[in-house]
């Protein structure tokens, strides 16, 4: 890659006409662009701060995180999240734009405030947010990291928003210390649904011990189970992606889906900089039982 490829965390991608747009977890949701998923250019980021309403709801956030984008109901939705390290006093919050085109005289964000929200007394942890579809047309919100795991409800396909129904699923969790699971990507391919998720220590540089694992299901809502049968809501994962001796803890991955390849876009830490995230993109490769790897 060239260009603005570095300092990258926890991307997002999607296409708009002849253009990538890639966001990531900064101050105010950094964006990137390029032609060709190879030269990349800084546009700055989304917000100018992160927004009022959030700071008031999480003291002491400095940055947005983990944003995700989709197309859907004639706009572009990006959900992100806000909180602090440690804590599950945490928001997800939703901002949307008929356009990514940064020329066109109909781009401009609207932010739409709190979508989930967890506090210290809850068992999950409001962050991470990803949208996904199933096969009746149905969305849904998947989100979480460490505490209870990777949860999952509806939302309403106008609105972006929670809808009535406050059932609430859990996905995949990791009971055991020291828990750590989180960043949750559902895609759909012939008859399963696909989650993946980050396991281990994030966000350490070249101690991180990142790992791309995934499940699969018949339903969106689960249950999911790696290609063992171990349940992802006991710790199963199969294993996806994991670090090398340059590469440390990749993970936080989205799934670029382009009509003939699915590319798994993540980020990892180059040891050769001294840990510097780093965007990476990978071809996933899917073997003869339906199952996905990637090699970095």
């Amino acid at each position: 890659m060239t260009g603005a490829y570095q300092a990258v965390h926890d991307p997002a991608i999607i296409r708009e006409g002849d253009i990538y747009y890639l966001f990531c977890t900064g101050t105010g949701i950094t964006l990137r662009t390029s032609p060709d998923l190879i030269e990349w250019t800084l546009r700055g980021d989304v917000f100018p701060a992160i927004p009022a309403w959030a700071l008031a709801d999480v003291p002491g956030a400095t940055n947005i995180w983990a944003p995700d984008i989709s197309y859907f109901n004639d706009l572009y939705h990006l959900y992100y999240s806000v909180s602090t390290f440690g804590s599950n006093r945490s928001r997800i919050g939703l901002a949307t734009t008929p356009t990514l085109d940064l020329d066109s005289p109909d781009h401009a964000w609207t932010d739409h405030g709190v979508v989930i929200a967890s506090e210290r007394d809850t068992d999950w942890n409001a962050i991470d947010p990803n949208f996904a579809t199933d096969s009746d047309g149905n969305h849904w919100l998947a989100w979480g990291s460490f505490w209870g795991g990777i949860k999952m409800r509806r939302i309403d396909s106008q609105t972006g928003l929670p809808t009535e129904d406050t059932e609430l699923f859990s996905l995949a969790s990791r009971p055991d210390a020291p828990r750590a699971i989180e960043a949750p990507f559902v895609i759909s391919r012939e008859d399963y649904y696909y989650l993946f998720v980050s396991f281990d220590r994030c966000c350490a540089g070249t101690s991180s011990t990142y790992n791309v694992r995934v499940g699969r299901s018949e339903s969106i809502s689960g249950p999911y189970v790696d290609a063992d049968g171990v349940p992802m809501l006991d710790s199963g994962g199969t294993l996806v992606l994991e670090g090398n001796a340059r590469w440390r803890g990749p993970g936080h991955n989205a799934v670029l889906r382009e009509d003939e390849q699915d590319w798994l876009v993540y980020h990892a830490y180059d040891a050769t900089l001294n840990g510097l995230p780093t965007l990476r993109i990978s071809a996933i490769v899917w073997d003869a039982e339906g199952w996905p790897t990637a090699s970095l």
